[in-house]
């Protein structure tokens, strides 16, 4: 069984500031597992949210059809519970409601049981100048590391 899978949500650093990280087991049918074993999910524009009766999912998260299923195929946009503990979904509940806060996943990986697990974050939009000193930072960090790997040749 491969458990080396690791899909990112690259955008979400880039996009959001992360306040607070969490680890939460994801509810799968068996061709949904299936096609994550494959690495066919994406989780770039998915987010998540509350429901009427408090329990959290994860919104337009995209996990292809698995190829060799019949009929009983799952369908790729359907909205996926996650599983966290009782507190923390009280403490991310009332983060969302009282602050404007978001949750959105960061990665969704399999850990060493095989059971797909999401790493979701606490997070605060950014804006636009917030986003260009993102960028200006990791300019200045790489030319950095340019001038001391010549400096030390």
């Amino acid at each position: 069984m491969q458990n080396n899978i690791n899909i990112k949500n690259k955008k979400a650093r880039f996009e959001y500031e992360i306040l607070e990280k969490f680890m939460a087991g994801i509810v799968l049918s068996g061709t949904e597992i299936k096609s994550v074993r494959q690495s066919k999910a994406s989780i770039t524009e998915s987010f998540c949210e509350f429901n009427e009766r408090g329990e959290l999912f994860i919104i337009n998260m995209q996990i292809d059809e698995y190829s060799h299923a019949s009929h009983f195929n799952h369908r790729p946009k359907a909205e996926r519970k996650l599983l966290l503990n009782k507190r923390e979904l009280k403490k991310l509940q009332k983060e969302v409601a009282t602050s404007g806060l978001t949750i959105i996943p960061l990665n969704l990986f399999l850990n060493e049981k095989g059971l797909a697990k999401m790493n979701i974050a606490l997070a605060k939009g950014k804006k636009l100048y917030d986003k260009r000193d993102t960028i200006k930072d990791r300019e200045n960090k790489r030319d950095m590391d340019r001038i001391k790997k010549s400096y030390n040749r």
